[in-house]
């Protein structure tokens, strides 16, 4: 078995583990638009803005990777007693098994971080933020809430932005306590004094926080191996995972082992968020008992997925596995997805202006009608998803003789086919949940149907989607084929 069908097989161990996170939350806000003209005001670009979103960033990313890899998360914070607070704190109540404990500070603002983005590309970040470091009455409050999860947790993670959370009190005192417990302790760092994170498990700075830290030049391997192995030194911490962005990995143990790791990213569209994906995977895997080498392959991989995504995003356990499964029928695997990668490439083609159309059906021995309808649907959008039955739904649906074609076939033909751009299989027996995480702006189905028996039309027509029925092209059914051929 290869080291990567390996992992593969160690990804479902991520679920239902359990993992404290302590830190930095922050809102990240993007405005997307498109640059029309230069401001008659001044020589700066205009935005025309079409769209604005909101998610969790900073420590707040963290737990959004660890809920989507399905881990259950503890989640302890400081917030201001304002709007952004209200709004981070209704964001972590939507992440599933999140048990979040926000200690609220009037003195002290939420921080929002607003990313302005213009054809798919940054071009100004305001941030507003209090850095100051915690009173010693909300410090209590912080290291109140830890104790009381600190007992029910496998891996406890210190994830710091440098706002003013993790003060050199509180990570002392529950990095103490977490060791105490023999939990393991993964610091995501800010700064130059790592002091306070002494007796760490496994801290992960990425090069330049490396070089920061020691004074090291870290532009090569040996320097990196040893900037790690002062800190290991000096702080007493068992391993440092340094990320080091298109070079991969270094993993420096305190007993002198050192891995290198190669990067996984094909190509990279934006590294917001990159570390907490690392630190998230990495904690997960530490807790559901992979050595640290195999936690960070894991951990690396899955960075490879999350650069190539627009925006602060996560990385799902199910495209995780497919990534390390890697199954190649042909070149046209870049076309079929599954279903959470779907969402991100939809609400990136969205984000720049085009229009996305969804069309379904099992496709089982593909004729004039399935390209005449496809052609169609095309023609409606500026790109096509197509949900596919999965083997199992079509059986369901047709009966135990179909169908004809697996569905990884029946996917590879689609992918053939110019006016299709995605294909998401699914396996229930309607797709109205894929259609609920694709969000299409037109629905179409085949004439045969009314708006009123299309499944999802009602959800999308809710957003303001267009449904859009076509007539099919009569004289063509694979189950009249199938019944022909068995005559």
């Amino acid at each position: 078995m290869s080291y990567k069908q390996r992992l593969a097989d160690d990804v479902e161990q991520l679920r239902d583990t359990r993992i404290l996170c302590v830190g930095d939350v922050m809102l990240d806000r993007y405005v997307y638009g498109d640059v029309v003209r230069v401001s008659p005001e001044a020589p700066i670009p205009v935005l025309k803005v079409r769209e604005e979103r909101a998610m969790l960033g900073g420590a707040g990313n963290v737990a959004r990777n660890l809920a989507a890899i399905g881990a259950k998360v503890s989640f302890v914070s400081v917030v201001g007693a304002d709007a952004e607070g209200d709004e981070i704190a209704a964001m972590l109540e939507t992440l599933g098994e999140t048990d979040a404990r926000l200690v609220r500070d009037a003195t002290r603002r939420s921080t929002v971080k607003t990313r302005y983005v213009g054809m798919n590309q940054q071009m100004l970040r305001a941030d507003q933020e209090s850095d100051a470091a915690l009173s010693l009455a909300r410090q209590d409050d912080v290291i109140g809430h830890v104790r009381s999860f600190l007992p029910h947790v496998q891996v406890l993670v210190l994830s710091d932005y440098g706002k003013g959370v993790l003060t050199p009190e509180v990570c002392r005192v529950v990095i103490e306590e977490a060791r105490d417990l023999n939990i393991p302790v993964i610091v995501d760092p800010k700064g130059r004094n790592y002091s306070p994170y002494g007796g760490a498990t496994v801290i992960t700075p990425n090069k330049r926080e490396l070089g920061e830290a020691t004074g090291y030049s870290v532009d090569s391997e040996t320097s990196i191996v040893e900037g790690a192995r002062s800190l290991i030194g000096q702080f007493s911490i068992h391993s440092v995972l340094v990320t080091r962005s298109q070079d991969g990995m270094s993993i420096v143990a305190q007993d002198g082992t050192v891995t290198h790791l190669l990067a996984e990213a094909r190509e990279v569209f934006d590294v917001s968020g990159a570390g907490d994906t690392v630190v998230a995977v990495l904690a997960s895997a530490l807790a559901a008992g992979l050595p640290l080498v195999d936690a960070a392959g894991l951990a690396n991989v899955a960075a490879g997925l999350v650069v190539g995504k627009v925006g602060t995003a996560v990385v799902y356990r199910d495209e995780l596995t497919a990534k390390l499964r890697e199954r190649k029928l042909s070149t046209l695997d870049n076309k079929v997805a599954t279903q959470h990668i779907a969402q991100d490439i939809a609400e990136n083609w969205r984000r720049k202006g085009l229009r996305v159309g969804f069309t379904n059906g099992c496709f089982d021995l593909l004729h004039p009608g399935h390209v005449t309808l496809l052609a169609q649907s095309r023609a409606l959008c500026d790109r096509l998803v197509v949900g596919l039955n999965s083997d199992a739904s079509v059986s369901r649906l047709k009966g135990p003789t179909r169908p004809i074609q697996p569905d990884v076939a029946r996917a590879t033909v689609l992918a053939s086919l110019s006016n299709v751009d995605l294909v998401v299989m699914f396996e229930e027996d309607t797709p109205e949940n894929l259609i609920g995480m694709i969000r299409p702006d037109v629905l179409i189905k085949g004439g045969d149907y009314t708006v009123e028996t299309i499944v999802g039309a009602s959800f999308v027509q809710s957003y303001g989607g267009h449904i859009e029925i076509i007539d099919l092209v009569p004289g063509f059914s694979t189950t009249k084929t199938v019944e022909k051929m068995n005559s």
